[in-house]
């Protein structure tokens, strides 16, 4: 059963965007990411063209976010007020991006930055996540029964405007967090993405936060941010398909419930690994598209006015 997408100019399944969208929320109730850094490529694999993908996948991020982030909060997993740090950067950091992606679009440049952008945040995350996690698990095996610091001191530490953040146990200035949010703000605006798949990593290593905050955490901060790219993809690039985004809400807000309920199963370490290896089937995936001679040399297309 098919519909014709208005924006894209094309005909989809709706039975797949559905099912997807159910995937990549379960994700993201189990991550604590917006699911847009796997359903963006996906949608790119489907033939939907990037900037639409991008633009579209910016309100699917937000309802699923939403749904995750109360399932969360109902386990008291949200640490509002470094959220508040982290969404005080992301939406400046959101606005410049969408403005940015617009600059790119008009010099038709947006498809490739926007693919080149996946490839290289995805392999060096999916990396460094995948490097930490077996590094944390053969910690946790060889000294279980030895009584660990909760954070090592860092530079971090020697910042001025320091807040002490009660939910997550620390004591550190608001700077890293408002930049860390600006810089994940750009990144959702110009991937279409949450910038859960960086943001968790930073909160957590960069930070010093538990990994069962982070992800109440990250969904918050997600909710804002994405609304505000959401408002701007739609008012300044006309890139937001609306049916398209409701097929993928539907699927989105249900599977953001059961993963939330899978988290609370699993080890912190055990969501890093199996988090990296997803990132990095995408990252290969994208890569070989790139890469890999097409069967069709020459194609045509008309983009709008």
């Amino acid at each position: 059963m098919s519909i014709y997408l208005p924006i894209a100019e094309m005909n989809i399944n709706i039975f797949l965007i559905v099912f997807i969208g159910i995937s990549v929320g379960i994700l993201s109730g189990l991550f604590g990411v917006g699911g847009g850094f796997l359903m963006t490529p996906l949608l790119i694999f489907l033939g939907i063209p990037p900037a639409v993908a991008v633009g579209t996948e910016a309100p699917h991020v937000l309802a699923s976010s939403i749904s995750g982030a109360i399932a969360h909060w109902r386990r008291n997993n949200v640490d509002f007020k470094m959220g508040f740090f982290l969404l005080a950067g992301g939406v400046v950091g959101s606005t410049v991006g969408v403005n940015l992606f617009k600059v790119l679009r008009n010099y038709g440049q947006i498809d490739i930055v926007i693919q080149l952008l996946f490839i290289i945040f995805l392999t060096l995350i999916g990396l460094s996540m995948l490097f930490e996690s077996v590094k944390t698990y053969r910690k946790y095996r060889t000294t279980s029964s030895i009584r660990q610091k909760l954070h090592q001191h860092s530079w971090i530490h020697g910042l001025p405007f320091k807040f002490r953040f009660r939910r997550s146990k620390l004591y550190i200035s608001i700077i890293p967090p408002i930049f860390i949010g600006f810089f994940v703000g750009i990144l959702s605006a110009m991937m279409g993405v949450g910038g859960g798949f960086i943001m968790i990593p930073a909160m957590v290593y960069i930070l010093g936060m538990s990994t069962n905050v982070v992800v109440g955490t990250s969904l918050f901060q997600i909710i804002f941010v994405t609304a505000n790219s959401t408002f701007f993809q739609s008012y300044l690039n006309q890139t937001v398909d609306v049916v398209l985004a409701s097929l993928m809400i539907i699927g989105g807000v249900f599977g953001a419930q059961i993963g939330a309920k899978l988290a609370t199963k699993l080890r912190g370490e055990e969501l890093r690994g199996i988090l990296a290896i997803i990132v990095l089937i995408v990252s290969i995936k994208i890569i070989l598209d790139l890469t890999l001679t097409p069967k069709d040399f020459y194609s045509l297309s008309f983009g709008k006015v």
